[in-house]
């Protein structure tokens, strides 16, 4: 594996609008390392990532999501971290110095998505629909205020975020 000094690009954004496809996509056209954030989290404990928090509650989650994320800023050419990680001032500010891109979708496209997959802890709400846009409401600003770049992810191929992600970084 290549060590690099800090990762090429950094993906944010809320559950549901890519982070993970996009960032395999972008390593293997750049042919560098992809690490995902919550993978790392979910191989420490055995178990999925939407588990560990539901046991460990989201305090704690968040310093063990920071310490992952940590890890993976010093390690690996694309990033990408879990949907909340912009929720602790810690976490966002190990962000600072690094291209960060904000994939960002809207309420319906993000739901959607994330509905289908069925293993998200946001679909635990007595209201799953609005809780998500709740959500994001809440955490929009986060990521606006972390990233440098933003990409709207509905109704797109990944090949075209790809595309968009490849012009800013090449600029």
């Amino acid at each position: 594996m290549v060590r690099m000094s800090k990762p090429r690009v950094v993906l944010v954004g809320p559950p549901g609008a890519g982070k993970t496809t996009i960032g395999h996509r972008l390593a293997s056209t750049l042919n560098i390392p992809f690490i995902d954030t919550d993978q790392l989290i979910e191989k420490e404990y055995g178990k999925a990532c939407g588990d560990v928090f539901s046991e460990l509650g989201e305090a704690t989650f968040r310093d063990v999501e920071r310490e992952a994320i940590s890890l993976a800023l010093s390690n690996h050419g694309i990033v990408s971290v879990g949907g909340g990680a912009v929720t602790t001032q810690a976490t966002r500010d190990l962000f600072a110095g690094h291209t960060v891109v904000w994939l960002d979708v809207s309420d319906e496209a993000g739901f959607a998505r994330t509905s289908a997959e069925g293993t998200r802890p946001v679909l635990e709400a007595e209201n799953p629909k609005e809780h998500y846009a709740k959500l994001l409401a809440t955490r929009r600003d986060w990521y606006r205020d972390v990233s440098m770049y933003r990409v709207r992810t509905d109704d797109k191929r990944p090949t075209a975020i790809v595309g968009e992600i490849l012009e800013i970084i090449w600029g």
